[in-house]
């Protein structure tokens, strides 16, 4: 990804431990192949759709998940190595091979629960964001982006090449703690700015 100009000053982090073993989540997951086969993941891997991998918005890169399908108890390990998803509704993008372990191809998404049977090894300061939109015009990016900097604190926008095309996806933060993350993320709802919480992970 890269970052547009005017970002953000960089919010100090704090050194959290990632996720224990047992920790759950309940949701919606869908999956992504061709044409994200063959490009660089998030956390800098060639994603390969044929392997057991995942893209989860704040989970540390390497941590192991086993994902059951709630409709048909299904079950697999995946390795969180990129982020995403990112549409409302969702907690969990998985590979092609994962997608068809839970036989989830057809439908497309899938209510799952999310177990963490491995910690990741990510070590370094969290930070973390609240994304409230993704635009195809960089101008409408822009103004909800210098809109929402004055109200909250800074707000930036991430660059990123989507299969329809480049987007640009504003984000409010940074934040040093998830706490802090969700707690912002709660104010712009109630301001009609519906979002989630992201990891920023450079």
């Amino acid at each position: 990804m890269v970052r547009v100009p005017q970002t953000p000053s960089t919010a100090s982090g704090r050194e959290t431990s990632p996720p224990p073993p047992g920790t759950t989540e309940v949701g919606y997951a869908s999956w992504y192949g061709d044409p994200y086969h063959g490009r660089r993941a998030a956390n800098g891997e060639i994603y390969d759709k044929n392997q057991m991998t995942a893209a989860h918005r704040t989970l540390p890169f390497q941590t192991v998940v086993k994902v059951t399908n709630l409709e048909n108890n299904r079950t697999v390990a995946v390795r969180i190595t990129d982020r995403g998803p990112f549409v409302n509704g969702r907690i969990i993008d998985l590979s092609l091979a994962a997608a068809k372990e839970l036989a989830m191809l057809g439908p497309g998404t899938a209510l799952v629960r999310l177990e963490v049977l491995s910690p990741g090894t990510e070590a370094g300061p969290e930070r973390f964001a609240v994304q409230v939109g993704a635009f195809a015009k960089q101008e409408t990016a822009v103004q909800l982006r210098n809109q929402l900097a004055s109200r909250y604190g800074g707000a930036f926008i991430e660059n990123y090449n989507s299969e329809r095309g480049p987007l640009f996806r504003v984000r409010v933060g940074p934040r040093a703690s998830m706490p802090e993350a969700q707690q912002l993320a709660r104010q712009l709802e109630t301001e009609n700015l519906p979002g989630f919480v992201v990891r920023l992970d450079n």
